[in-house]
């Protein structure tokens, strides 16, 4: 683990966009997080992956979803929002 990377234990749904949103400090700037219920749902293999369940569909996949955030975040690869948009 990248100690100059750093997942708070925050997360939110955003409904309207229907993604989860969390942060990460990166050498002590603040950016966001972005992953949709399609890549939840491939991560995880629980089909479906709703309003209802997204939160501990993300909480199970955790890990697996800080380390896809830690390599896109290597890689530089922003969307142009400024999020780093995990599919």
């Amino acid at each position: 683990m990248n100690q100059n990377i750093i997942f708070p234990d925050l997360q939110s749904w955003d409904a309207d966009k229907q993604l989860m949103v969390f942060p990460v400090q990166v050498e002590g700037r603040t950016l966001f997080c972005v992953i949709g219920l399609d890549k939840l749902s491939a991560m995880t293999g629980i089909d479906p992956v709703d309003a209802d369940n997204v939160l501990d569909v993300f909480s199970q996949a955790r890990f697996d979803i800080e380390d896809l955030a830690e390599k896109k975040l290597a890689s530089e690869k922003f969307a142009p929002e400024g999020y780093v948009f995990l599919g």
